[in-house]
């Protein structure tokens, strides 16, 4: 069937309607056309969002808690922690000696690192800068390390693909998938080339690709905010997943909440 004037032609040349004609008139007594039976729509497994990794929690002591009693053991029972103490934070480097009975866990050293203590006794802001200074370092290194590779996709997503359907997706293909693109590969082949402290984990490949000073506010925020904060009142704060937007929200409230802190406040950092 050809077209002429936007009229279809039938093969006689005669002229139809573009437009299917009206149907006849249905009688009253004839039963109503009976509607189509709704297909059910097919609903997917809910995404499951990979638990974070929480290595370093920190925790507000109660003022009536004493040092002496900063057990494994302890720790359990007064805030359902299992985990045992880590220097994680810096003294100030005027330190007196009667306010070293006041530290937890204090270490010889330039800067003298401990577990804990009162927030005016500790040196957060010179962690932070310590801490910013060496992300940045090791950003440089990663600049150089994958330059020519694009943008990977970081470990969770791959691991909440898993977790939302391990049968179709087993954890050896999500990793295998995940150590298949370029630049985790060229930040593995460094690590197994110069072995040693400071290399590129793969881990924080989001954060890396979010850019050097985004690299640096983390790992500047993070050096005694830790994974994980248990506030004074009981009330937990963790990040949702490993996720970057997780985790810069987890970041977020434990520094609103450190900045409220009293200066006798007692820290305690504690290794999950």
């Amino acid at each position: 069937m050809s077209a002429l004037h936007g009229t279809p032609l039938t093969r006689h040349g005669s002229r139809v309607p573009a437009m299917p004609t009206r149907p006849a008139t249905v009688q009253a007594t004839s039963a109503p056309a009976r509607r189509p039976a709704p297909t059910q729509a097919t609903t997917a497994a809910p995404t499951v969002t990979p638990a974070p990794t929480i290595a370093t929690m920190i925790v507000c002591l109660p003022d009536e808690l004493p040092a002496e009693a900063l057990t494994a053991r302890h720790l359990h029972t007064q805030f359902g922690v299992a985990g045992t103490l880590t220097p994680l934070f810096w003294a100030v480097p005027q330190l007196r000696l009667w306010q070293r009975q006041q530290m937890i866990s204090l270490r010889k050293g330039r800067p003298a690192s401990c577990a804990g203590g009162p927030v005016r006794l500790l040196d957060l802001q010179g962690m932070r800068h310590a801490a910013g200074v060496g992300a940045g370092i090791r950003y440089q290194v990663w600049q150089q390390v994958v330059h020519g590779t694009r943008p990977a996709t970081p470990w969770p997503v791959f691991a909440s693909r898993h977790l939302t359907d391990p049968q179709k997706y087993p954890l050896e293909v999500a990793t295998a998938d995940f150590h298949a693109q370029p630049r985790v590969n060229a930040m593995r082949m460094h690590a197994a080339a110069t072995p040693g402290t400071g290399q590129p984990n793969p881990g924080e490949l989001e954060m890396y690709q979010a850019g050097q000073m985004a690299y640096q506010h983390y790992h500047a925020t993070s050096a005694f905010a830790g994974d994980a904060l248990l506030t004074a009142d009981g009330r937990k704060l963790a990040p949702a997943s490993d996720a970057l937007a997780h985790r810069v929200t987890y970041l977020e409230q434990a520094l609103r909440y450190l900045d409220t802190v009293e200066p006798d406040q007692r820290l305690l950092a504690v290794a999950l």
